[in-house]
């Protein structure tokens, strides 16, 4: 649920947390006080509204939050999203060492790194992708290296990447991220086409060596 405020606005999410919950029970189920989290997107409020509560009891606020399986901030940044994925995948290269040191050939140590690693780095991919910092990126490129690392212990990451047959993650998620923008978002029968700018006049695109198809968009960051 999201209620989007001004600063000087007064928040009514009470109101639409005791009609959820009246809604709810009307038709036998419960909300769970546990599961809900309460969290501010944006700008700091000096005076924050009061905490809300949930069939009495008062709903948690937190700075980041895990929904199905992302981590969610509160500044929109993902710093706290690559280090969890970072952390679970450096678990994983540990059983990718135990393969290397048990004889597994190299097909094998490629299958098991890229159907059970590199999934975990790509995972949502198109949510998080484009709003990376260039050191984000790194240290998420740095899983993949040490992967490399050890399937190839002798060659550098760019010839191990030859050798793989693989591209290194950036390039990878940019090719993947338009994929899924033109089959997903671009036809007009997908529930998000209506996300998309207005085209511009055809007449303005044909100026262009390399034109932009859609209207740029204009962003207010102060309210």
């Amino acid at each position: 649920m999201t209620e989007i405020l001004n600063r000087s606005d007064i928040s009514c999410m009470q109101l639409f947390i005791d009609e959820l919950v009246r809604q709810s029970s009307e038709i036998g189920m419960q909300v769970s006080t546990k599961k809900s989290k309460e969290m501010f997107v944006g700008w700091t409020l000096k005076d924050p509204p009061p905490s809300v509560t949930l069939s009495g009891e008062t709903v948690k606020r937190v700075a980041t939050f895990r929904l199905l399986g992302i981590h969610v901030s509160n500044d929109l940044k993902w710093a706290q999203h690559i280090q969890a994925i970072s952390a679970k995948d450096a678990a994983r290269l540990y059983f990718l060492k135990q393969q290397k040191r048990a004889g597994d050939g190299t097909d094998d140590l490629l299958c098991f790194y890229c159907s059970v690693i590199r999934p975990v780095l790509e995972y949502a991919y198109p949510v998080w992708h484009s709003s990376l910092t260039v050191a984000l990126s790194r240290a998420l490129e740095s899983i993949q290296k040490r992967a490399m690392n050890i399937i190839f212990p002798d060659m550098d990451y760019k010839l191990s990447l030859i050798a793989a047959r693989i591209d290194t993650l950036e390039e990878r998620q940019e090719v993947l991220t338009k994929r899924f923008f033109r089959r997903a978002i671009m036809p007009e029968s997908s529930c998000l086409h209506y996300l998309l700018p207005d085209k511009r006049d055809s007449d303005i695109l044909n100026k262009f060596r390399c034109p932009k198809i859609f209207q740029p968009l204009t962003v207010n960051t102060e309210i």
